[in-house]
């Protein structure tokens, strides 16, 4: 996004709208206004999308400094000199957040697909030596270097949707040095990009061929030694397990979650994608940050989360490419009042994705999530999955200035267009990205 003028308006006259919030102006001066625009701030209120007509929103560093009516920021702006940025025409959003995915591996699995198209299933591929295991190979033999490269181009492909913050997994190495060299790549990547990374230690992902015969000590490496070592080497924000029948079993998970405690670390849990194994009540047990996929969960289980405060993190792009038939119950979610998630669960896999804009539509039309549930999902609710409430995912004084800017009608319109890109500008940690 270059410093330009952005003049849309196709909102026609906006002198009969009003502002739903104004924040007092600060003393300080600010380093830039965006002005004119429609905000979505995705804060919880009565108006849709927690929506403010015709505002302003002011920077001060990496922070937001204020946000109210246009006329008084411009008036601010021009007595103190304040650069500004003409926005009239366009909606702003918080930077999207992408909570779920698999970013950094290498290799492909473009032949599974074909396997799964002739009817081969996901188990089945699986047991076979494929799936994970295939993916591990490839990553194992991949150098720094190239997982950087590629991760750096499925990571911009996510940016220029507007994603300011990305999690991003380990897990295809399954030895220390590999998972060490994924989690790098990932430090590296948030080094070298206008972009958040939350780094995750996937270490219960798949069972390495080398422990086929010895399954509890290749548990006992990743919850004892491997996990200390990555943990006191600063690449581990949060772990994850794959809790499934043809992964983990609620001990072993549970045995790593304890772990993780211990050393301080927050959780995630892969749970219910394929069966319902009680994942969710163990996520949900040792106060987890999300349980994530959810196709399989009880009543009880959806109850736990609640209680907990765990998040429901949904993944419609695996749901699709797998062509499950048996859809996450998202009125069960939100009966017991389960907050929810939508992420895109890149992987080389499941989920090839790296659009977040088809992952709200496939949300939408696959799931029967509302658009406003569904942009909340890749926002407010994406920000609570990773532990920044305090940071992203709304717009609002004090938080992190992070924001993408549209051009759209409505906010709906983001969960509306297959293959669309409306997004015309990301500012990061206060930050314009380049164009």
């Amino acid at each position: 996004m270059t410093d330009r003028s952005f003049n849309g308006n196709r909102n026609g006259n906006r002198g009969n709208r009003r502002v739903n919030q104004v924040q007092n102006l600060p003393d300080e001066d600010w380093d830039r206004v965006w002005i004119g625009a429609d905000i979505a701030t995705m804060t919880a209120g009565a108006e849709p999308y927690g929506s403010i007509k015709g505002a302003a929103l002011a920077v001060k560093g990496e922070r937001i400094a204020w946000i109210g009516a246009a006329a008084a920021a411009r008036d601010r702006a021009a007595a103190r000199g304040v650069p500004v940025q003409e926005v009239d025409g366009l909606w702003m959003t918080p930077g999207l957040i992408d909570c779920h995915t698999h970013l950094i591996f290498g290799g492909n699995r473009v032949a599974e697909f074909e396997q799964r198209l002739c009817g081969v299933s996901y188990e089945d591929i699986a047991r076979g030596g494929g799936g994970i295991q295939s993916t591990v190979r490839a990553t194992r033999e991949a150098t720094h270097e190239s997982m950087l490269t590629s991760a750096a181009a499925r990571a911009r492909r996510l940016m220029s949707e507007g994603v300011t913050t990305i999690e991003v997994k380990s897990g295809y190495g399954l030895e220390l040095a590999t998972e060490k060299r994924m989690l790098d790549v990932a430090r590296d990547l948030a080094d070298e990009l206008p972009l958040s990374i939350k780094t995750t230690y996937l270490g219960l992902h798949a069972l390495p061929p080398e422990f086929r015969a010895d399954r509890g000590r290749f548990v006992d490496q990743v919850c004892g030694p491997w996990l200390e070592s990555l943990a006191a080497a600063g690449l581990v924000d949060a772990v994850d397990a794959f809790c499934e029948n043809i992964a983990f079993t609620l001990a072993e998970t549970e045995q790593f979650l304890c772990a993780a405690e211990s050393l301080g670390l927050p959780a995630h849990v892969h749970a219910g994608q394929l069966s319902d194994m009680g994942g969710a009540e163990l996520a949900a047990r040792h106060g987890a940050l999300s349980a994530d996929h959810l196709e399989y969960v009880s009543r009880d289980g959806a109850a736990a989360l609640a209680a907990a405060g765990t998040m429901a993190v949904l993944l419609p792009g695996a749901y699709y490419t797998l062509r499950q038939k048996q859809p996450p119950p998202v009125a069960l979610l939100r009966e017991a009042g389960v907050p929810i998630a939508v992420a895109t669960d890149c992987n080389p896999g499941t989920s090839p994705c790296t659009s977040i804009l088809l992952a709200l539509n496939m949300a939408c039309t696959l799931f029967g999530l509302t658009p406003e549930e569904a942009l909340s999902g890749a926002t407010r609710q994406a920000a609570r999955a990773l532990g920044l409430r305090d940071e992203a995912g709304t717009l609002e004084v004090g938080k992190r200035a992070d924001f993408a800017l549209w051009q759209i009608d409505r906010p709906a319109e983001l969960c509306y267009g297959l293959g669309a890109n409306p997004c015309v500008g990301v500012v990061h940690g206060g930050k314009m990205r380049p164009s």
